[in-house]
């Protein structure tokens, strides 16, 4: 049997962390105003390389918003 590694180790392994963001966010926000809500509510730098997750009011819709080395990287779903 092989030994998995528990999810502490991994998110230390880890140099890039997911942010979910706990408060709903109008989905049609871009990326200035995700951007500006991770700076003033997480209190993160959004150039950091890490993933911000933000939720619909009924969480039907995802955005995620990823600094690429050329600039925001904005999934939708």
């Amino acid at each position: 049997m092989i030994g998995l590694p528990s999810l502490q180790a991994m998110d230390r392994a880890q140099e890039t962390r997911i942010w979910l963001a706990s408060e709903v966010m109008d989905m049609r926000c871009g990326f200035d105003r995700l951007a500006e809500r991770v700076r003033a509510v997480i209190g993160e730098d959004p150039l950091s390389g890490h993933w911000f997750v933000f939720h619909s009011r009924r969480s039907e819709r995802l955005k995620i918003l990823y600094w690429d080395r050329d600039g925001f990287v904005l999934w939708y779903n």
